[in-house]
């Protein structure tokens, strides 16, 4: 896989205190295998859809046990350079650049909003093998409290140009990489309990979003809200019973108009 352009989305891994129960949960919903644990990094499991990576599970390290959640990793050609930048704009770097191997830099941060990401420097692993296709990665959405400060730093940092939805309902910004939109930004209304922190809300694809919400809430997950139909597709978010959140959509079945929205200078 081509290396993708700086600050695209690029992979997708978390932690579970329950490792084995995330691979049957993500083995059902969402049709993952899974490779061999790699016991030199930390038992670092990939997951597979139709033999392609898509993502990664894994034990949290010690005294890192906590509630599992997706992390997201936005392409860098230099970490140590992006974490500059991080720094520079309000950002916290979180784990400093650590090379992973022949596999590339990895570094976790928080934006000022305080939604935690990663950044990947791609060495052999330049990220996702897949991307919208059933089972793989397709979108995500910083939900945050704060969105001017995480507007300010998102495109500080990675230099993406941004769209705001004409919709007085929502707060939703798009950020944009070229002529392509790589991110979502959503406020964080009342809807949110006050104890759910900032987060990066990650989308897989799902051949048929009902039958994935139904798999997954035999599992034990939490539907958080919809299914729901939509211009980009039919979806639905989730907390698996780890309390990972996550979504699903179904991007082949689409309704209605697309929003029109206003570029932000």
């Amino acid at each position: 896989m081509a290396v993708p352009p700086e600050g695209t989305p690029c992979w997708a891994d978390a932690m579970f205190s329950d490792v084995e129960g995330a691979k049957t949960f993500y083995g059902d919903v969402l049709g993952w295998t899974f490779g061999e644990s790699s016991s030199e990094y930390g038992n670092y499991t990939q997951a597979y859809a139709d033999g392609k990576a898509v993502a990664a599970v894994v034990p949290p390290m010690p005294g890192q046990e906590g509630q599992s959640q997706w992390c997201l990793y936005f392409a860098s050609p230099d970490a140590a350079a992006t974490a500059a930048r991080i720094r520079e704009n309000g950002g916290e770097v979180l784990m400093e650049p650590m090379q992973v191997g022949e596999f590339g830099t990895m570094c976790l941060a928080r934006e000022p909003g305080g939604a935690v990401f990663g950044v990947w420097q791609g060495g052999v692993h330049t990220g996702f093998e897949a991307t919208a296709e059933p089972g793989a990665y397709c979108w995500a959405e910083v939900f945050t409290r704060e969105p001017a400060k995480t507007d300010a730093f998102l495109p500080a940092v990675f230099g993406y140009t941004a769209k705001q939805l004409q919709d007085d309902a929502v707060d939703f910004r798009m950020f944009d990489l070229g002529d392509e939109t790589v991110l979502g930004r959503m406020k964080m209304t009342d809807d949110f309990p006050p104890e759910v922190p900032s987060y990066i809300n990650v989308y897989f694809t799902v051949a048929d979003c009902d039958e994935a919400v139904t798999k997954a809430t035999k599992h034990g997950a939490v539907l958080r809200f919809g299914p729901m139909d939509s211009p980009f597709g039919r979806f639905a978010a989730l907390s698996d019973p780890q309390g990972a959140n996550f979504s699903v959509i179904d991007i082949t079945r689409t309704a209605g108009e697309m929003p029109k929205s206003t570029e932000v200078s």
